[in-house]
């Protein structure tokens, strides 16, 4: 059932190669148009096909969006050129000749500057790269019919410095349990395969062994001997993870859903979210952009398709002259701070400076919340990591105490 296409692309569509396996299991391969990989994707998913290997535009791989500091960093020479009244054409060529940035992204930067020169838009060159995000195309879109694209491009690089700095935070918060976490697995990996055999020959001539301490000397032995049936199976068990969440769509649902109910990392999930949609949301109405155009831009960078999958109730009220305060009190995911803070907005008619202020309190919401979840994490995975080395000990020892009591009890006797 290959969906081969051999057509020329049309414009602002890519021709990509691509393998696949359909539903009973078979390889499947040919070539289809798409915009994007992402479109290419969703085409063949509805046809029963699930991808393998996909290529397009002599890459082997979906191209990679850039980061936020450098589109932060993009954006903020681009203000600054324009605002002093450079030409476009002038501005990106000197963004472009920068000694700093890496060959990748001059190569982007040297393609954007080659299609204004043949007289694109910024915004139709953009997008023609495939690494800008959404949400600066439709803000550079906007700021295009304004003719305000200096300031919307200030405002863009405040954004993904924002961004950017929230994404450190996040990092940073976790960058300490994570090193715990990589330390009692290699402790618990050293016991198991070093420490634990050296004790089998004695467990040997004992009579019997309590049912804790032979499953542990059969583990440390499956990991001596066959630890790479471990791996395979771990390594196949995240590919089908991988495959399930992105086949079933209610199973990408359940998981985000879960993300947000979690005792400790749910709370701060839900500022994480709310912050990016705030930000967001105020970056592209400050700029003059429709709300309902804003929504549906802002909704792709919230990172939760349990919330996401709210947004179509949420745009259908707005429609229908609902405030967008009201709208948001529906959707599971978010803090009420949002909705509050929107509604006085609305009130006093200074919408735009209270999505600034929600965003930033939000953000700042959000390094607090990470702090609390490190002070949280380390005790809990030092205790963890305690428990499951004392268990070993214990399983070790005890037959061996036993073996001693026994000696001692046969010799008073």
């Amino acid at each position: 059932m290959a969906a081969s296409d051999n057509r020329r692309p049309s414009g602002g569509h890519t021709l990509f190669r691509y393998t696949a396996k359909d539903i009973d299991g078979r390889t499947v391969r040919g070539t289809m148009e798409a915009a994007d990989y992402d479109a290419l994707y969703a085409q063949l998913l509805e046809q029963g096909l699930y991808p393998q290997r996909v290529t397009g535009r002599g890459a082997d791989r979906r191209p990679r969006t850039l980061r936020p500091q450098e589109l932060s960093d993009l954006c903020r020479q681009l203000s600054t050129l324009l605002a002093s009244g450079v030409s476009l054409v002038r501005a990106l060529t000197i963004i472009s000749q920068d000694e700093g940035i890496s060959a990748g992204l001059r190569r982007v930067y040297e393609s954007v500057l080659s299609e204004v020169r043949k007289g694109s838009s910024l915004s139709d060159a953009l997008e023609a790269q495939q690494v800008f995000p959404a949400l600066m195309l439709g803000m550079v879109r906007a700021g295009e019919g304004s003719g305000r694209l200096d300031r919307v491009a200030e405002r863009l690089a405040v954004h993904y410095e924002k961004a950017h700095q929230m994404n450190q935070q996040v990092k940073s918060a976790l960058m300490y349990p994570m090193i715990l976490a990589v330390l009692s697995v290699a402790v618990v990996i050293v016991i198991v395969t070093f420490v634990l055999p050296q004790f089998s020959d004695l467990f040997s001539t004992m009579d019997s062994l309590s049912a804790v301490t032979l499953a542990l000397m059969a583990f440390s032995d499956f990991m001596v001997t066959k630890w790479y049936l471990l791996l395979l199976g771990l390594a196949a068990l995240g590919l089908d993870f991988r495959r399930a969440v992105l086949r079933v769509p209610s199973v990408r649902l359940a998981l985000d859903r879960g993300k947000l109910k979690m005792p400790v990392f749910g709370k701060l999930h839900r500022i994480i979210c709310t912050a990016r949609f705030a930000r967001t949301i105020s970056s592209l109405y400050a700029s003059g952009l429709p709300i309902i155009t804003a929504l549906q831009t802002a909704r792709d960078t919230i990172g939760n398709a349990y919330i996401v999958s709210q947004f179509d109730a949420v745009l259908a009220q707005v429609r229908s002259g609902v405030s967008l305060s009201a709208a948001l009190e529906s959707v599971d995911g978010f803090q009420r701070k949002l909705c509050s803070s929107i509604a006085v907005g609305e009130e006093t008619g200074q919408l735009d400076s209270m999505l600034d202020s929600i965003a930033d309190s939000m953000e700042y919401d959000a390094q607090q919340a990470s702090r609390r979840m490190m002070t949280i994490l380390e005790p809990m995975l030092i205790v963890l990591m305690a428990f499951v080395v004392g268990f070993i000990i214990i399983a070790v020892m005890s037959p061996i105490i036993g073996s001693y009591s026994a000696i001692e009890s046969s010799g008073n006797v």
